[in-house]
């Protein structure tokens, strides 16, 4: 099991460098928000739509298909999975049925004789159901549709977005886009440069984690364990115990990384300064400044929910 490559949730890719990379990061950044803000109080044509847009956006960006199959795919196989649960899940609304005919037949009666007499002129009626579909213990209705929609859709734009973020933006540029956008906090008095720097020391961070958990799992698969004598209590055991590895193992990463940067003589980001990026917008952001623009109009547009 190769958890690098497998899924690669979080990792930069350096090579090859598409448009998507040549963006700025703050605009990239704000992009990200929006995927992630646009979708609250949206209908679900806009939720669907922001799945679509961020498909075609992977596309039209050629990034190779061995980075983003897997994960498309299986993000897409789990939004599916939560659709059709969802779908078929009671909806929670206590709905009573009631008859539209009248309770009393003379009253109908003399409805239709007075319908006779007084010939009102045809109004074409729409047909309205509920239940879309109910066959046998499987039962579809218009809430338990919508609410699968949303939250199938949800867990796509939320995991994809970010992840295509950080597939395409380095940690540097995060760091010097996030700092660069946090500037007019300094004048609260604001760590802004720590806090920049422990999110780059973060994100750095998570491809030691994969790292360990696969090392880890490796170290336990090799060794043959019969884990039906061991049964649960002895399972349980050996897995408390690689959660144990595995948390010494990563304090030990976080020491070294400590360490490595005193060595450095890095003391505080005021007397260690370290230029992470150049940043300086080009043609192509203000191209996707003025489409993220139009994004929001058309979100305020068509967008909401009614």
């Amino acid at each position: 099991m190769d958890l690098l490559r497998s899924l690669p949730l979080g990792l930069y890719l350096e090579q090859p460098q598409t448009w998507l990379h040549k963006i700025d990061p703050r605009v990239k950044f704000a992009w990200l928000m929006s995927f992630l803000t646009s979708y609250v109080l949206a209908n679900n044509n806009w939720r669907v739509l922001l799945v679509v847009v961020l498909i075609i956006a992977t596309l039209i960006a050629r990034i190779p298909r061995r980075v983003w199959q897997q994960q498309m795919g299986w993000l897409l196989m789990l939004s599916f999975f939560v659709l059709a649960i969802a779908a078929i899940s009671p909806d929670g609304l206590g709905v009573d049925y009631q008859s539209r005919l009248p309770v009393n037949e003379q009253i109908l009666t003399q409805q239709a004789f007075s319908n006779n007499l007084v010939q009102e002129p045809a109004v074409e009626k729409k047909e309205y159901s509920y239940v879309l579909f109910h066959k046998g213990p499987v039962k579809v209705t218009r809430y338990s549709l919508s609410l699968a929609v949303r939250l199938s859709t949800l867990i796509f734009t939320v995991i994809y977005s970010t992840n295509l973020y950080l597939l395409t933006t380095a940690p540097e540029e995060i760091t010097s886009g996030i700092e660069s956008l946090m500037q007019p906090l300094r004048r609260f008095k604001l760590p802004v440069t720590e806090i920049a720097l422990t999110l780059t020391l973060s994100l750095r961070f998570i491809p030691l984690v994969l790292e360990e958990v696969q090392n880890l799992f490796r170290s336990v698969m090799t060794r043959a364990i019969n884990w039906k004598k061991l049964g649960l209590k002895g399972a349980f055991k050996v897995w408390m115990t690689v959660a144990e590895r595995l948390l010494e193992n990563l304090l030990l990463r976080a020491d070294q990384m400590a360490n490595a940067m005193m060595v450095r003589g890095f003391t505080s980001p005021n007397e260690h300064r370290v230029q992470w990026h150049d940043l300086r917008l080009k043609g192509r952001d203000w191209l996707a400044i003025a489409t993220l623009i139009l994004f929001w109009g058309i979100r305020l547009a068509i967008g909401t929910q009614v």
